[in-house]
């Protein structure tokens, strides 16, 4: 076996190796974009729901017009987010404004009773675990992938082919971390 066979050799070996390494990387990006399409879903459903909320809200409580404002603006940032950090943070704004508009609910007892009220607020609940269940699945893809870019020799690749690491979907502030309380 002549030198030039094994150098051939060597190459294909390596050539393989990193087109397999390459694909994989490809296939957890893929993994990580999927997943937060989940999110996605969710969080357009919620968006959905909010201008429904508001003016139930709004019909008990008429003097709580920054509040509707609040959660108004938080809801078009929420929409109007392109990249996943933009989202996050908007994301986590709404939740905050979503939980002061079920705190000033609290004090009306007859939109407590509004079968209207507390069929939105069931959907939001559910809506709520939905969109909490996908950002595990999105956190947990994210974990894997970000793994996959930093284990050697698959950084050596990721490097090459500029591969850059996601970002988890935290909750930045300790006070969003508390669930929202949505049942009366």
């Amino acid at each position: 076996m002549s030198i030039v066979t094994i150098l051939i050799g060597v190459v294909v070996v390596l050539a393989l190796f990193v087109i397999s390494v390459y694909n994989g990387l490809i296939t957890w990006r893929n993994r990580v974009r999927d997943s937060f399409s989940h999110i996605e879903v969710q969080l357009k459903r919620r968006h959905d729901l909010i201008p429904n909320l508001v003016e139930t809200v709004k019909s008990y409580a008429k003097h709580e017009k920054e509040l509707f404002e609040n959660v108004t603006k938080a809801r078009a940032s929420a929409i109007s987010a392109t990249s996943i950090g933009e989202k996050i943070e908007a994301e986590n704004t709404l939740s905050g404004t979503l939980k002061t508009l079920f705190a000033v609910a609290e004090n009306y007892p007859d939109l407590k009773a509004n079968q209207n009220f507390l069929e939105l607020q069931r959907d939001l609940r559910d809506t709520e675990d939905k969109v909490s269940a996908s950002r595990q699945l999105y956190n947990t893809t994210v974990r894997e992938y970000n793994t996959k870019l930093e284990v050697f020799p698959n950084n050596i690749i990721a490097n090459m082919f500029s591969f850059k690491p996601e970002k988890f979907f935290e909750v930045e502030n300790e006070e969003e971390r508390e669930v929202p309380k949505v049942s009366f």
